[in-house]
């Protein structure tokens, strides 16, 4: 009591009662209550909370809770949640969550991975760190054309990792590789976290594609520039095969026939968003059906397929949809406790320069990304950095054609960082997807070892991307320019 005591000299009751419930909230994470389970339950007790410490004539909750001869009612609670339950289904932006998480993972089932792996083996095979480049270069087109992480990694590891230990690979730089490669899904559009920051920051999800697509190829390239320099400085980490094949033309004509075939997938998704033919939303039903005419070319389009897709694609959407929902009433029951306020207060109060607010905001959510999920960062922290964002005056130069630039070049910075928090223990999704699918003999510590590189190398071109805005805002703007 007297520590709360002390620190009650320097917080408000609201703002004890703000940290309070983010705390609350990771606790019941590390307890293993679901993440939806944990936001709503939170939201609920700190609902209770309010009543307790408040006049319920001055209650901030008067929207949720109605009081008469017989004490409180919680009878207006069902009005709440149909509110924002109905803001959440009527958004036509979040059409496209479910057709790009099943385009993903149809193609996974398609065999595309399987050939370009195959084809692409036989010409890099006889390079130092050969296995590596395919992994990459496969990463990055898989990354444009499905944007599901844990399929993507499960999906690399099983293909690569146990010719990479044949080969006799270096295991840190091995899986590194991996699930580095395997991320960056999460970013090269399109991706459903794009997709969700569309709907929190209420700007236009084609910007954010465009906007995205070079700061994820720059992340490719520092990865392969990585692997090739690593491969100089310490040889016996991927030593070059004994017996390879000669590279002639025929193997250059297997690799495009792999390759062809998701590119034209890409340009099909991309180019009709780019060229302006087709919304996002429209846009990811092509992609959906364009996975499935890929599966079926390949002789891998059976009923039992495409009812499994169709399963995990109904399963992955109502979990995020869930997420969704909980977010939103544990953001409405923040903002009745002045969250939004308390946070901008804290977070301006720190610095006065807009940059280094910004760079403080990233630091914030480079942290968190330890904790939580990509999704819970997206859905309840993203929001409250908006209003911050919009009132530091930025000059962002989206070259008088991009709505908001600042917001699309701060939303593609926040997507480069929490990118870290899937190779980032102890919650990195990415190390445990690579897990499940690894031999006994590659332990979490071969893992953690090989994801620092490239977790220092996502925050070099995180620092590219903020000293550059323009990688950011060129793009959409020759795009509406045309």
């Amino acid at each position: 009591m007297e520590i709360l005591g002390f620190i009650g000299q320097f917080l408000t009751l609201n703002e004890l009662l703000v940290a309070a419930m983010f705390l609350l909230f990771i606790v019941f994470l590390f307890r293993g209550i679901p993440v939806a389970y944990a936001l709503v339950g939170v939201s609920l007790i700190f609902v209770l909370i309010a009543e307790i410490f408040v006049d319920p004539a001055r209650s901030a909750f008067r929207d949720i809770i109605e009081y008469d001869s017989t004490g409180i009612s919680y009878k207006k609670m069902g009005v709440v949640g149909g509110r924002l339950f109905g803001s959440i289904i009527k958004n036509p932006v979040l059409v496209a969550l479910p057709m790009f998480i099943f385009m993903g993972l149809m193609l996974d089932q398609s065999g595309v991975a399987q050939r370009m792996m195959h084809s692409m083996q036989k010409l890099f095979g006889g390079l130092r760190g050969g296995l590596s480049l395919t992994v990459l270069l496969i990463g990055i087109i898989l990354a444009a054309s499905t944007g599901v992480i844990g399929a993507s990694v499960t999906l690399l590891g099983v293909m690569a990792l146990p010719q990479m230990l044949n080969q006799s690979y270096s295991k840190p730089i091995a899986t590194g590789t991996i699930a580095s490669a395997g991320t960056l899904g999460i970013l090269i559009p399109p991706s459903i976290m794009l997709v969700i920051m569309s709907d929190q920051l209420a700007i236009s999800l084609g910007d954010l594609f465009m906007g995205a697509l070079f700061p994820g190829l720059l992340l490719g390239v520092l990865y392969i520039l990585f692997i090739i320099v690593y491969g100089m400085i310490n040889p016996k980490a991927m030593p070059v095969p004994e017996k390879h094949g000669q590279v002639g033309m025929e193997v250059v004509l297997e690799v495009a026939k792999a390759v062809v075939p998701p590119m034209f997938l890409i340009l099909l998704v991309l180019g009709s968003i780019f060229a302006g033919i087709a919304t996002p939303t429209e846009a990811s039903g092509l992609g959906a059906l364009g996975a499935t005419i890929l599966a079926a070319f390949n002789g891998k389009l059976t009923y039992k397929v495409l009812k499994e897709v169709s399963r995990s694609t109904m399963n992955t959407s109502g979990y995020i949809v869930g997420i969704f929902l909980a977010a939103n009433f544990f953001a409405f029951i923040l903002r009745n406790y002045g969250g939004d306020e308390i946070v901008e207060n804290i977070v301006t109060a720190v610095f006065s320069d807009p940059n280094h607010i910004i760079l403080f905001i990233l630091f914030i959510i480079f942290c968190l990304g330890f904790l939580l999920d990509w999704i819970e960062i997206t859905l309840i922290i993203m929001p409250l950095m908006l209003p911050i964002v919009l009132g530091l005056g930025l000059d962002i130069n989206g070259f008088d054609v991009v709505r908001d630039p600042e917001v699309v070049w701060f939303a593609i910075l926040v997507a480069v960082t929490l990118q870290t928090s899937f190779l980032t223990p102890p919650v990195g999704f990415a190390l445990f997807y690579l897990k499940g699918v690894c031999p006994p003999s590659v332990s979490l510590a071969h893992i953690y070892r090989g994801i620092i590189p490239f977790v220092l190398l996502q925050l070099a071109g995180l620092l590219i991307v903020f000293q550059l805005p323009w990688i950011v805002t060129w793009l959409p703007s020759v795009a509406y320019a045309n």
